[in-house]
This record gives C-alpha cells, sequence and structure tokens, in this order.
C-alpha cells in the first residue's frame, strides 16, 4: 500500500518547484548562443520568451521551493545541516543574480527588436551595447546555472 506523509509530498512538490525554477534557463548557456548563431532573427522572440518565463515561472517557482524547503528543514530540524545551509546561501545568490539577468534579457529583446526591424530584412547587427549586455548576460546566466548544479548536488549528496 502507498503511504504518503506530509514531508514526501513536501518534498516532491520541493523537486518540481526546482524543475520548474531552473529547467528553462539551466540550458541558456546552450540555447541563447545558438540562436545568436544560427537564427538571429529569432532572437527577440527569444529574449521576450526568455524575459516572461523569467518572470512568470522561474521567480515565484523559487519561492515556493524555498517555501517547501523551509518547511521541511522546519518539520525535522534541519537548519544547522550544511547541505540545507549552502543551497539557501546560493539560492539568495541566485536569485541576486535573476535580478541582473532578467533585467539584461529585457535590454537585449529590446535592442534587437530594434535591430531586426531597422535590417529591413538584411543582415542584422545588434550593436556594441547589445554584444557588450550579450557578454556579461552569457557569464552571469553560466554562473548561475553552476550555483543551481551545487545546490542540488548538496541537496542530493548531503555532504
Amino acid at each position: 500500500m502507498l503511504a504518503l506523509t506530509s514531508y514526501s509530498v513536501v518534498l516532491a512538490l520541493h523537486i518540481i518547484a526546482v524543475t520548474v525554477a531552473f529547467g528553462f534557463s539551466l540550458l541558456a548557456p546552450v540555447y541563447v548562443p545558438y540562436v545568436r548563431r544560427a537564427h538571429p532573427q529569432a532572437l527577440a522572440a527569444l529574449h521576450d520568451v526568455q524575459y516572461r518565463m523569467e518572470t512568470r515561472v522561474t521567480g515565484p517557482a523559487i519561492v515556493l521551493l524555498f517555501l517547501f524547503g523551509a518547511y521541511m528543514a522546519g518539520e525535522n530540524d534541519l537548519w544547522s545541516e550544511s547541505w540545507v545551509q549552502v543551497p539557501i546561501t546560493l539560492l539568495v545568490a541566485i536569485a541576486i543574480g535573476g535580478v541582473f539577468t532578467i533585467k539584461t534579457i529585457k535590454r537585449m529583446a529590446a535592442i534587437a527588436h530594434a535591430g531586426i526591424t531597422a535590417s529591413g530584412g538584411d543582415e542584422i547587427d545588434l550593436g556594441d551595447e547589445y554584444e557588450q549586455l550579450y557578454g556579461r548576460y552569457l557569464v552571469v546566466q553560466s554562473l548561475l546555472c553552476t550555483l543551481v548544479l551545487v545546490a542540488v548536488f548538496y541537496m542530493a549528496a548531503k555532504p
């Protein structure tokens, strides 16, 4: 017989929230450079989607994953465990970095829309500002993805 406990249900919800929060963003360092290189005319739409996902999915899911995690830590008196403290610290850093990322994506979308419109179907030149933003975005996004993976490792391996 299947015996569900409140802890096991909240644990499942916590894992689902992590997947929802970071699933789309985790591979951005792979798919954004690909779109930029192979389909630059799609960059405006891509950045629009990224912005919507980050603000309407990732942000709320981060709040939920924290609440579910806090419930489990509180119920089982786990706050002093390093595998709880390290991911919480990383989550704060991820949230702060996410604010930068969201602002950058919004600006890159605006530049891409203007550049695509100005190109009139010819080669798209997004300019120096876009290139600078893109470079910073890729570095920060890659760092945030690494922090997510380190947090998942801590939660799973419990070192």
